[in-house]
């Protein structure tokens, strides 16, 4: 399935804000205690992954990061709760209960009783790209919509950290404040699926107690191998096309960011698209391991931050999950084109 694109002209959309929480416990991840339950193959694939540390802690879940990742957008924003006129939460991985819901737990905490609120997702790290459609959308529809609150609280499903062969989960809230102007504005973006793969990786939890549930690759071969080539001709062909929409080059691109899953992944990525994604990248990884549909935008603001990216600059955020989904965004540095 692939995912029309919405024209920027009648819809622009920008990010105003960010905002990001950790929990303050820092994890070494040599220490995990699931590390006693893995092969020595496994250790080593663990070992190999390039991330040294995770902030974790049971507290606060994930709607609570969300939250507060939320608190911190609008403050930086200089806004209230009260202002936001949509909020947008991308469902986390495990709800802390069936039925209820967490959207409108999260907009409690909030204090948004006033916005529009629903959960987007399914897509796994990618769920980030229908959120951003989404907003596009609302804004496009309601002129008299200020701002969009998209939020997302990452917590892992199961009591491990360690996904095998993919990653280390850490705990992280991140939460993006969008408008029709910003000094990040989202230019485009483009996004597949492939229902193939929909169960590829799995909890199974049903007359489980909670404790023992585990995330299994149902076919390690198939994420190696068959998805691996999928994702390689998936991402040069939505890059392509990305690129090619906006009279781009891969040369035309200040910086490339991804998520955060294995230097084996960035390695991966770069061969792949025959790009160099930014530091930050690397860095991230290292100190905080995969913080799911919050990796791309946790390091393209860390890139900011430390002037690996500047005004005028056009940067791609890509990124994959397993399920499988692509997506790629286009983002320019600065709240108006550089003429």
């Amino acid at each position: 399935m692939t995912v029309s694109r919405v024209p920027e002209g009648p819809a622009p959309l920008a990010v105003r804000a960010a905002g990001w929480q950790f929990p303050e416990t820092v994890r070494d991840t040599a220490r995990l205690p699931e590390l006693s339950d893995l092969t020595p193959a496994e250790r080593g694939v663990l070992a190999g992954l390039g991330i040294e540390h995770i902030r974790a802690d049971d507290e606060p879940d994930a709607a609570a990061l969300a939250t507060g990742a939320a608190k911190r957008a609008l403050a930086t924003a200089g806004l209230t709760a009260a202002e936001v006129g949509a909020l947008v939460v991308v469902e986390s991985r495990a709800p802390q209960t069936l039925l209820s819901s967490e959207a409108t737990r999260i907009q409690e905490l909030l204090g948004a009783r006033d916005a529009v609120t629903f959960s987007v997702g399914g897509l796994g790290c990618v769920s980030i790209a229908p959120a951003l459609l989404t907003a596009r959308g609302l804004l496009a529809a309601d002129p008299d919509l200020g701002h969009v609150l998209v939020a997302h609280g990452s917590t892992p499903a199961t009591p491990g950290r360690y996904r095998h062969p993919v990653t280390v989960n850490g705990d992280g809230g991140g939460a993006l404040l969008l408008s029709r102007t910003g000094p990040v504005r989202v230019l485009d973006s483009v996004q597949e699926t492939d229902g193939r793969y929909w169960n590829l990786f799995e909890v199974a939890f049903r007359d489980v107690p909670s404790a023992q549930w585990r995330e299994r690759c149902q076919e390690p071969a198939v994420y190696s191998f068959q998805l691996a080539v999928q994702t390689r001709n998936r991402l040069t062909t939505l890059l392509d096309k990305l690129l090619a929409r906006h009279g781009m080059t891969r040369t035309d691109v200040a910086g490339y960011l991804t998520q955060n899953l294995s230097v084996g992944s960035f390695g991966f990525t770069e061969e792949s698209l025959g790009i160099t994604v930014l530091p930050a990248c690397r860095d991230n990884l290292r100190e905080y391991g995969h913080l799911g549909p919050n990796d791309v935008f946790f390091n393209l603001y860390t890139a900011l931050e430390r002037k690996e990216l500047g005004e005028g600059d056009r940067a791609v955020l890509i990124n994959v999950s397993p399920v499988a989904a692509w997506s790629v965004l286009l983002v320019e540095i600065g709240a108006e084109p550089v003429r």
